[in-house]
């Protein structure tokens, strides 16, 4: 058992998250008890994870997906207000980090990506550090990588032809909803960009910049680092941890 402040003053710090300019509260979102033994991770804090995390006997919730997000409506109502009580009736915080997590070099969604897909890290995409660069363990086709991405992320990746689709090597990523920074991937001279989502500028923007761009899914690409942090977690402070997947296909 751990003291809840103790839990989030650690990962705070260890996610350095006062470096970031983000659109949501990074750290304590709700306060619960003041002790945690159980810690359930998820990717979003949505009402179907709070009831896993309820029959899971959880004292707190860490999400990379949580609440108060800028220019959504501050009034409690409906969704938001059901979600809210249920974390509030059953004494349950909810810990999230958004950006500090995407872009965290051990525990970080991007490069617990680049593992699960066997990629090889360069370097960082940005100065913000929020995508990264690197290469293939060995020249592939487009069609074999999307394959790779199936296999491991258990999701079917929509894939755009932009480039060359032979001996594919130079690549980067960057999960959830970065498919703005296909530009940026042009640049440093990837052939092909990953991203979670895809928009319709999106397939016209590779084409033109001459880039293949693989969308692999916002929650299938994210699904990696919220669990690798609470793991850290539970190994740091002593608690039991559990990540449960609430699917979604977006």
């Amino acid at each position: 058992m751990a003291e809840l402040r103790d839990i989030c003053g650690y990962a705070d710090s260890y996610l350095d998250i006062s470096r970031f300019r983000d659109y949501t509260p990074n750290g304590l979102q709700v306060e619960g008890r003041s002790e945690v033994s159980k810690l359930v991770s998820g990717v979003t804090a949505s009402q179907a994870l709070i009831e896993a995390a309820i029959d899971q006997n959880a004292d707190a919730i860490l999400v990379h997906h949580g609440y108060f997000w800028k220019g959504e409506s501050s009034r409690i109502l409906g969704p938001k207000r059901q979600r809210l009580k249920l974390l509030l009736q059953h004494d349950i915080s909810l810990i999230a980090y958004h950006l500090p997590l995407d872009a965290h070099p051990d525990v970080g969604n991007n490069v617990q990506l680049a593992r699960q897909l066997g990629f090889v890290i360069k370097g960082p995409l940005n100065a913000q550090g929020i995508g990264l660069i690197g290469l293939t363990e060995e020249p592939m086709t487009l069609d074999d990588l999307a394959r790779r991405i199936s296999g491991s992320l258990d999701r079917v990746p929509l894939t755009i032809p932009g480039g060359a689709t032979d001996e594919i090597e130079q690549i980067a990523w960057c999960t959830g909803a970065a498919q703005g920074y296909l530009e940026q991937a042009a640049e440093q001279g990837a052939q092909v960009y990953i991203s979670g989502e895809i928009s319709e500028q999106t397939v016209h923007a590779a084409r033109e910049l001459g880039v293949n761009y693989i969308a692999a899914g916002h929650h299938a690409t994210e699904r990696y680092g919220v669990q690798s942090l609470g793991a850290h977690l539970a190994r740091q402070m002593g608690i039991d941890h559990v990540f449960i997947d609430i699917d979604n296909p977006a």
